[in-house]
C-alpha cells in the first residue's frame, strides 16, 4: 500500500510538468495550466473578502459531462438550503471554461492539484460542510484531509466495476479512500454488491441523476428557428458529440442512404477546418450553423447536412430528431445518450459502449443499436427507418422510469447535515 501511495503521490506531482510539455501543442494543456496559476491564492482571497457569511457546500465535478449529472443535486441543495452557499469546482476545462459563470453556484474555481499541501490549504480555506463528489473523484489528499476535519463526504451517480482497482488483491490503498468517504449513491445493484464485498456499507442504491437532468431539459427545452426550417417535415438524424472517427463512419453513411433523410451534426470540438473537411467529403449539400441567415431561411430546406458550430445548443436539437447517433463510442468515451433518449427516438452509437450503463440498459431493451461499419450502421438504420416506433417508446420509457435519484442523495444529504449539526 506504502508503494501505491507513492507512486500516486509520484504521478499528481509530475503531471503538470507533463502538461507542460504538451502545452505547446495543446490548447486545453495550456488553458488548465494557467487556470492553476495563483489558484489557492485567489480561492483565499475571494472567500476572505466576500461579505457571504454563509457556511459553504463544496461540489466537485471532473469536466461538463459530470457537472450536469450533479445539477439538479446543486439546484434542489440551493432551493431546500438556501441558508449555505455552493461551491463547484471542476478538473478539466472543458467543464471551468463553460461554466464558470454558473448561476448556481456562488464560487466557481478549478480544483487545485491533489498535493497534500494544496488538500490541506484548500480544506482550511473552505471550510466546507458537506461535500458532494459527483461519479468518479477519488482525490486521496483531499478525502485525506476532509476525514481528518470530520467533515462528511458523499458520492453520487456512482458506478463500480469489477475490473476497477477497489476490487483488485493489490488494491488496497484504493479501497482505502472508499472508506474515507461518509456516503456512496451508486447507480445500479452490481456496485452495491461490489462494495459490499470489500466491507463497504454505507450504500444506497439511489439511481443516476442524469436522468432528472434530462428530464428538466425537456421541460425547459428551447426553440430553434433554424433546425425546423432545416428539417422541413423530413426525417431527421441528430448526430451528437461526433468525433472524427464517427464521421468516418457517418459520412458515407450519409452518402449512400437513399431515403429521405436531413442530418443535424454537432461535432464534439468545434474546428472550422475539421468541420470544411468533413463538408468536402459529403456529396450532399451541406451549411453552417454560423453563416445562415436567421431572416432568410428559405435555402435550408434544399440542404441536406447542418454542422452546428457552436456550444450549447445540443439538447434542444434532438427535440426535432427523429433518430440519433451518439458520438464517442470507437475510442474516445460515449457521449450523453440520455438527452435523445428522453425525447423518444432509436439511437445509435459505435462499440465501444461497456462502461455506460444507460447504453447496455438500452442495447438490451431494443432501443438503442451500437455499429462498427458503414454497413452495420446501414442495416440497423434501414431497419429503424422503416419502423421506429418500438425503439423510440423503449428509450422515453427507460428515461420516464429512471428518474429520481436526485431526491435520495437529498435525503441522505439531509442525514449528514443532521449528524453534523448535531
Amino acid at each position: 500500500m506504502a508503494l501505491v501511495a507513492k507512486l500516486y503521490s509520484i504521478s499528481i506531482r509530475s503531471y503538470p510538468a507533463v502538461l507542460r510539455l504538451a502545452a505547446p501543442f495543446h490548447a486545453k494543456a495550456r488553458r488548465w495550466l494557467t487556470g492553476q496559476q495563483g489558484l489557492l491564492d485567489r480561492i483565499d482571497n475571494t472567500l476572505n473578502h466576500t461579505t457571504d457569511t454563509r457556511p459553504i457546500v463544496w461540489f466537485h465535478a471532473a469536466s461538463l459531462g459530470e457537472f450536469e449529472q450533479g445539477r439538479p443535486v446543486m439546484e434542489a441543495f440551493r432551493d431546500a438550503y438556501p441558508h449555505y452557499s455552493i461551491l463547484l469546482t471542476f478538473f478539466s476545462p472543458s467543464g471551468y471554461e463553460v461554466r464558470r459563470d454558473y448561476v448556481g453556484a456562488d464560487y466557481v474555481f478549478y480544483l487545485p492539484i491533489d498535493t497534500p499541501a494544496n488538500a490541506r490549504r484548500f480544506v482550511q480555506v473552505v471550510k466546507p460542510s458537506l461535500v458532494f463528489f459527483i461519479k468518479y473523484e477519488f482525490w486521496a489528499n483531499y478525502l485525506h484531509e476532509l476525514h481528518q476535519a470530520n467533515i462528511p463526504v458523499l458520492s453520487f451517480s456512482a458506478i463500480f466495476r469489477p475490473n476497477q482497482l477497489f476490487f483488485k488483491s493489490y488494491g488496497g490503498f484504493y479501497r482505502q479512500l472508499l472508506q474515507q468517504f461518509n456516503h456512496l449513491l451508486v447507480q445500479n445493484q452490481e456496485s452495491v454488491d461490489l462494495l459490499e464485498s470489500i466491507g463497504i456499507t454505507d450504500v444506497t442504491l439511489a439511481g443516476d441523476t442524469r436522468f432528472d437532468r434530462v428530464a428538466q431539459t425537456v421541460a425547459t427545452v428551447r426553440a430553434i428557428p433554424v433546425a425546423e426550417a432545416f428539417k422541413n417535415g423530413q426525417p431527421l438524424l441528430v448526430v451528437g458529440s461526433a468525433w472524427p472517427l464517427d464521421m468516418d463512419v457517418l459520412i458515407p453513411f450519409v452518402n449512400q442512404f437513399t431515403q429521405p433523410l436531413k442530418v443535424i451534426v454537432a461535432p464534439h470540438e468545434i474546428d472550422a477546418d475539421t468541420i470544411a473537411d468533413w463538408q468536402k467529403r459529403l456529396i450532399h449539400s451541406s451549411a453552417r450553423y454560423s453563416t445562415v441567415d436567421p431572416t432568410d431561411l428559405s435555402g435550408l430546406a434544399d440542404t441536406a447536412v447542418l454542422f452546428v458550430d457552436n456550444v450549447g445548443m445540443l439538447s434542444s436539437l434532438y427535440q426535432y430528431g427523429e433518430f440519433a447517433f451518439i458520438g464517442g463510442a470507437f475510442r474516445e468515451g460515449l457521449h450523453n445518450i440520455l438527452e435523445a433518449a428522453t425525447f423518444g427516438m432509436p439511437i445509435f452509437f459505435g462499440p465501444v459502449y461497456d462502461k455506460f450503463q444507460e447504453a447496455i440498459d438500452l442495447v438490451a431493451e431494443g432501443g438503442a443499436f451500437p455499429v462498427r461499419t458503414v454497413n452495420e450502421l446501414q442495416l440497423a438504420f434501414t431497419r429503424q427507418y422503416a419502423n421506429r416506433s418500438k425503439a423510440a417508446q423503449i428509450t422515453r420509457l427507460y428515461v420516464q422510469r429512471n428518474i429520481g435519484a436526485t431526491e435520495r442523495v437529498m435525503h441522505i444529504a439531509a442525514k449528514l447535515l443532521g449528524k453534523k449539526a448535531s
